[in-house]
């Protein structure tokens, strides 16, 4: 084994222990990451009205800070990009990120030069976890792909500003600049096919063996580099191709799809990057949930999904949690952000070490007829069907039919298919026995005859990539919101 390889092992151990032992003190861990956040952030405007300097543990934070969303911070966000200093955190932020919001707009997350080793170091954390747990240390021998943002930077007012996988391009560790690809150019080609199309020419005859991206795009990346180089499989294109790492949207999904591009499975790790921190990884197997960062600039707060819109909801640390429940995720942060509510659910696998699943978006639910059906459950109806009934799904989002022109109200699925099950019909009726299972609310419904069983509408093949283009998502960052409590996600797909 190469050098570089045998060095990231010992590496790996190392980090990997150091990150176990802040894990296996949550309670401790958190409460030294809020002594250090409010020392610094009481020297903000911020944390003057707000008397930071009188918090002393979580008690006292509930008390001081209210919950608050984008909307919330948006006049702090103005005075920052107005050129005010020592809004949110002392001094000015090194870059303002900007990401979409279902109900806000463009949105502009502040990143500290305190904040930012949080994104690129739990990145760092995140890989060297895998090398630790499997004793794979090639991928560092090899090229490794970042299907990411543009690191083309704009201006907001007079701080640079551009999408997280953008900004953080422009600080990739030194060590991994001659492994990393596309280069500076390639990444910065504004429109996202050329660029697709650029990245298979520099990428197709490299020694590929890691490749890091959402999921859907690293698709549509796979698909061309196949058409281009007359292959049958990626495998045959990169042999050592050997790591996915992917966040953002959930894997299962597309897992069947992008195994049979492959050519066969691959070892993957999951992440929970955010604009507003980097939140958790997957540091053991796949379905074990993900490792809370708990010591690097972030400090959580759970506020039980059942208690959002209460006058006074429960604020839970991360002693206080409990296996199972639906938490809404709440940060205080080294960027500023003080009781953001992020829009991110979770529920807790562990609570020593704390590792969760991401259950959905508070904003993102069918609850069209009182059902409140969230992604977690929709994804697990679709891979259990997809169990039972193979195929290959490209993407999809579910939406409710208020007015359908004949029979009940109904859930419409709209399903984009690389290859469609034998029995369209069979599929339909799998996905809404197994989310009836999920879902009592969806259950009563159906059986009471308020629903009618849920209708797939298959979407054309691209429909959702020309659907996204059409509304300027087509890049590396952007989603297709798996559910919607309206028809404005579906307007258009057929």
């Amino acid at each position: 084994m190469a050098l570089k390889a045998e060095v990231a092992k010992w590496l790996a151990r190392r980090d990997n222990a150091r990150a176990m032992r802040a894990a296996m003190e949550p309670a401790a861990t958190q409460k030294a990451v809020l002594h250090r956040l409010v020392q610094e952030g009481q020297r903000s405007a911020f944390g003057k009205q707000h008397q930071l300097a009188l918090v002393h543990d979580h008690a006292g934070l509930v008390q001081a800070v209210p919950l608050q969303d984008y909307e919330g911070f948006r006049p702090w966000i103005e005075r920052i990009i107005a050129g005010e200093r020592d809004v949110l955190w002392p001094g000015k932020p090194l870059y303002l990120c900007k990401t979409s919001g279902t109900t806000s707009g463009a949105k502009y997350i502040p990143i500290t030069r305190a904040s930012l080793p949080n994104h690129i170091g739990s990145a760092r954390r995140a890989l060297l976890a895998y090398i630790a747990r499997t004793g794979r240390a090639d991928i560092v021998d090899g090229k490794m792909i970042f299907l990411q943002g543009s690191p083309v930077l704009d201006r907001k007012g007079a701080i640079p500003s551009g999408r997280l996988s953008g900004i953080v391009a422009n600080h990739v560790p030194r060590y991994l600049l001659k492994n990393r690809l596309p280069s500076f150019a390639t990444n910065s080609i504004p429109d996202w096919e050329s660029k697709v199309e650029a990245i298979v020419g520099e990428t197709m005859h490299q020694d590929l063996r890691l490749i890091s991206g959402i999921p859907p795009w690293v698709e549509m990346y796979f698909e061309r580099l196949l058409a281009r180089t007359g292959k049958a499989t990626v495998r045959e294109v990169f042999p050592h191709f050997s790591l996915f790492v992917y966040g953002g949207v959930n894997f299962e999904p597309y897992r069947a799809r992008m195994h049979g591009l492959i050519g066969a499975p691959v070892d993957s790790v999951e992440l929970f990057p955010a604009s507003e921190g980097f939140i958790a990884y997957q540091d053991q197997g796949p379905g074990e949930g993900l490792l809370l960062v708990l010591d690097n600039g972030i400090y959580y707060e759970f506020v039980p999904v059942e208690d959002l819109g209460k006058a006074d909801p429960r604020r839970l640390s991360i002693g206080q949690v409990e296996l199972g429940v639906n938490y809404a995720l709440v940060l205080h942060t080294n960027a500023g952000l003080w009781g953001y509510q992020i829009g991110d659910t979770v529920k807790f696998v562990s609570l020593v070490p704390p590792r969760i699943v991401v259950t959905g978006r508070t904003k993102h639910f069918t609850s069209a007829f009182g059902e409140h059906v969230i992604a977690e459950e929709v994804e697990g109806a679709l891979k259990e069907a997809m169990e039972q009934h193979p195929c290959e799904v490209a993407e999809f989002t579910v939406a409710p039919q208020l007015a359908p022109p004949e029979g009940l109200p109904r859930h419409e699925w709209y399903i984009e298919f690389a290859a469609p099950p034998a029995d369209m019909d069979a599929f339909a009726r799998a996905i809404d026995e197994a989310l009836q299972k999920r879902n009592v609310y969806y259950k009563d419904l159906i059986t009471g005859g308020v629903l009618r069983p849920l209708v797939i509408v298959p979407v054309a093949r691209g429909g959702f990539a020309a659907w996204m283009k059409a509304r300027g998502m087509n890049d590396a960052q952007s989603k297709v919101p798996r559910l919607a409590n309206d028809r404005k996600y579906v307007e258009g797909l057929t």
